[in-house]
């Protein structure tokens, strides 16, 4: 392996077992980019592997690793898989030839591949140079410091130590977890002077301890954004699911000052689904939190604001001016409003469910858990594409998967590529006309009692594992009073609020509704928060492309 000189902590990699086109390469790379980076030059992936290791341990920062895809005993996509792992951050090129670009389009659902590039790349003006200057501003753009683990101290079957470790994993933010009972925890407890009545305890990278924190605190410890820059902008993004960060995107990218603002996590439902298998321009499907990633750190280099970790409790019209208030009581204003709010998971009604919530039973994917599910028996409780998705992820460890429906069978609510999928797992099995009676358990869920909707039957099995994906409740509580909501609470919007084509009563502008605006002018909603919308990822990314649009021609007529 051969190096530049001295130069500066950051590093372009390249690997290829070819020692011609490997210094070629590292040539022309550092012919560019060799004043303010350190080009890094091996010749194996293995010997590429231990150079990654040494300049993690150093605390190196690595910002794009160029690999050739034909090298023995390792391939490309197979060493940028391994090398994620280092790297996590680090922009990921292939080298290929023409007759494996069909390797190389794989690659970029495999192992998230930034690009790839057809050898030659001459000229390298322009087959090289631009590539990697995109890919380097994008890794300038995000944060790219290497961070060190957050530590969470907790009880395995505690309801907040779960919760914790669930708005760490979807918000990205790297922790390792550390069970009270065992010998780590405990030291780590002894050394904060805590006797692990109060849990969970997280020790924080610069080492903050934080005992029992809320959201927010936990938020602005780990270093996510909680606090808006400004009191007003061109656009507030309420929510930060598919339709929001749709938004957020277009809405930074046309210029106007756009802030998001999520209550959790960025990603919403969709963002813990452990699999999309229909989104376009993925044939091989796309993880939620890849997914949700690359869509964030894409409004983040437009100029998109994110606070994450506040809940908006209010939306106030003073004028020309649209106000969202802050469950703290303070509050942002902006010309316009784009509601993305999407929806939650119902609540299961059934005796002992409520009690053992985050203790077994869990709403959603649940992703931290999903490890914890290794060898055991799970049931899943839903029959649309959000149960199917986490039935064929858990059914990769579970012993075995139970997934429990009222309706007949699967094909009333879920794609048809997922029914198919499912059928094909045999530690899959499909319980039709079956509801959870009670949940049973001390301190974690032990048994559920089933029962058979058409006879009454009840049955009682073993379980410590219970993932409930039921209904869609909009989460617009918050709007009663301020834009009218159907029946079950999706905000109406368009057409839908001037059936025949004159504006709503109280309505005090002189056109009707846009497309996607609410009964406040300059208020529009998108997404799974709509009523009637579709409720798949894509519309909502539509939704919220189109919103930005419809919120240009409102802004022309301000």
């Amino acid at each position: 392996m051969a190096e530049s000189g001295e130069a500066p902590r950051t590093v372009i990699l390249t690997v290829d077992d070819d020692p011609g086109v490997s210094r070629a390469v590292a040539r022309d790379l550092r012919r560019r980019y060799g004043g303010s980076h350190r080009v890094v030059r091996a010749e194996t992936a293995s010997a590429a592997l231990e150079a990654l290791q040494e300049m993690k341990l150093r605390g190196d920062l690595v910002a794009v690793i160029v690999a050739d895809y034909r090298m023995p005993q390792m391939n490309g996509i197979e060493f940028l898989e391994r090398a994620m792992d280092v790297f996590p951050g680090a922009r990921r090129v292939l080298l290929t030839a023409y007759a494996d670009t069909g390797a190389a389009i794989d690659a970029i659902n495999l192992v998230d591949l930034d690009h790839y590039l057809l050898k030659p790349w001459d000229p390298p003006e322009e087959k090289l140079y631009p590539v990697v200057d995109d890919l380097l501003d994008s890794w300038l753009a995000s944060d790219h410091r290497p961070v060190p683990e957050t530590k969470v101290v907790g009880h395995r079957w505690s309801a907040h130590s779960s919760e914790v470790r669930e708005f760490l994993a979807r918000n990205q933010v790297p922790y390792r977890w550390y069970p009270s009972d065992e010998p780590e925890g405990q030291r780590l407890l002894a050394a904060a002077g805590e006797d692990g009545l109060r849990l969970p305890l997280v020790i924080t990278p610069d080492g903050r301890v934080l005992v029992e924190p809320d959201a927010r605190e936990l938020a602005g410890r780990v270093g996510l954004a909680t606090a808006p820059s400004a009191e007003f902008y061109d656009l507030i993004v309420v929510g930060g699911g598919p339709a929001g960060l749709g938004a957020a995107v277009y809405g930074a990218s046309e210029g106007l000052r756009t802030v998001l603002v999520e209550r959790t996590a960025t990603g919403g439902q969709a963002g813990q689904s452990s699999r999309i298998e229909n989104y376009l321009g993925f044939p091989d499907g796309v993880s939620g939190a890849q997914l949700t990633d690359r869509a964030r750190r894409q409004a983040a280099r437009f100029g998109a604001e994110m606070l994450t970790a506040r809940e908006v409790v209010g939306l106030e019209v003073n004028g020309p001016s649209r106000a969202v208030r802050f469950a703290d009581g303070s509050a942002i204003a902006a010309h316009t409003v784009i509601l993305a709010t999407g929806v939650t998971y119902r609540q299961l009604d059934a005796p002992g469910v409520a009690g053992l919530t985050g203790r077994g039973v869990f709403y959603g994917a649940a992703l931290t858990e999903a490890a914890g599910c290794a060898g055991k028996d799970v049931y899943v409780v839903g029959g649309a594409n959000s149960a199917g998705q986490a039935a064929v992820h858990l059914a990769k460890g579970a012993r075995s998967v139970t997934i429990l429906v009222r309706a007949d069978d699967l094909t009333r609510s879920m794609s048809h590529y997922l029914v198919q999928q499912i059928a094909e797992l045999p530690s899959v099995t499909v319980r039709a006309r079956t509801e959870v009676a009670r949940a049973h358990g001390s301190d974690h869920l032990e048994r559920l009692t089933l029962r058979d909707t058409v006879t009454g039957a009840t049955e009682e099995v073993d379980a410590q594992w219970l993932f409930v994906f039921i209904g869609a409740a909009p989460l617009t509580g918050w709007l009663e009073g301020v834009v009218v909501r159907d029946e079950r609470g999706f905000v109406v919007a368009g057409p839908d609020l001037a059936p025949g084509g004159e504006p709503p009563k109280g309505w005090p502008l002189d056109r009707v509704p846009y497309h996607l605006e609410t009964s406040v002018p300059g208020v529009f909603v998108a997404g799974d928060a709509r009523s009637e919308s579709a409720k798949r990822v894509a519309s909502a990314v539509g939704e919220g492309a189109m919103a930005v649009m419809l919120v240009h021609r409102y802004l022309e007529r301000l």
